[in-house]
């Protein structure tokens, strides 16, 4: 077992992205994929949401034991930190000394290759043999801190909001990473394709930005399964995940991310196919 690293990205806020990356990697799980989370992010939504969805159905409150700041700044093993969510699911949850994170690399690493590599190296000593897909949800913004994460990356999936200002984050975020990332720090990473989230069904809106995105990068790049903006999402972030199968809407939800799911598979093994060929 050797783990894919992959990222939900884009550079502008509200996209999506935290629970396409929740609710992604628990229908992984559910598939019997062994997942791991971690949280970048120091406002921590991700945590949060995981911790809600571990209370549900237990009389105790889920709370964290060691955050990934503390056992980066302690030397310690990062599976000091996992917190299990339920069968195949695991997390690496932040809080919000994550900030730190940054002068944490300056003071660690003598030169910027280092830092940026730094935690790329820590999962290949420590993490990448124990689980087939490590997820690592990251904030909307451009950094040492995130270029750490996506330089650990094998795979980075664009979040695409049919909104023309997330059209604009998606072309400035690809190049940002062949620039800096690839070129730059000769990382491996890849894109495995841009995810639409549609604000709504048959949007005349929706329908122009993503023939946009088609034309600009390509119909092959832009996923066929799309996530449409649901309540029942919103709802989850108060509750944590819900999964009844008798409820049609967390049926409906959880169809949805499950093709997402299933498609990155088929991506994924597409690209294996490609490159064992040639």
């Amino acid at each position: 077992m050797s783990a894919t690293v992959m990222s939900f990205c884009n550079q502008k806020g509200g996209v999506g992205k935290t629970s396409t990356t929740a609710l992604v990697s628990y229908n992984l799980s559910k598939l019997g994929y062994k997942t791991l989370v971690i949280d970048f992010d120091p406002q921590a939504n991700i945590t949060q949401l995981f911790l809600k969805t571990k209370t549900r159905g237990q009389s105790a409150v889920a709370t964290i034991n060691k955050s990934l700041m503390t056992v980066l700044q302690n030397e310690e093993p990062l599976t000091n930190a996992i917190l299990s969510i339920n069968e195949n699911l695991d997390l690496i949850p932040t809080a919000v000394d994550f900030s730190l994170y940054g002068r944490f690399l300056e003071n660690k690493e003598s030169d910027e290759k280092s830092r940026v590599a730094y935690f790329r190296k820590l999962l290949e000593e420590q993490l990448i043999d124990n689980y087939d897909f490590i997820f690592i949800d990251v904030p909307p913004t451009l950094g040492l801190s995130n270029d750490t994460a996506f330089y650990a990356c094998d795979q980075i999936i664009i979040v695409l909001q049919t909104q023309e200002r997330s059209l604009v984050g998606a072309e400035y975020l690809l190049e940002y990473l062949q620039r800096v990332i690839i070129n730059s720090f000769q990382s491996k990473v890849d894109v495995i394709g841009l995810l639409p989230v549609l604000s709504k069904r048959d949007s005349s809106v929706d329908a122009k930005i993503l023939q946009s995105a088609s034309e600009e990068f390509g119909e092959d790049n832009i996923f066929n399964s799309h996530i449409t903006i649901m309540e029942r999402v919103k709802r989850m972030d108060m509750t944590g995940i819900t999964d009844n199968d008798k409820d049609a809407w967390d049926r409906k939800t959880q169809n949805a991310y499950k093709a997402v799911a299933e498609e990155i598979i088929e991506r994924l093994n597409k690209g294996k196919q490609e490159t064992d060929n040639q």
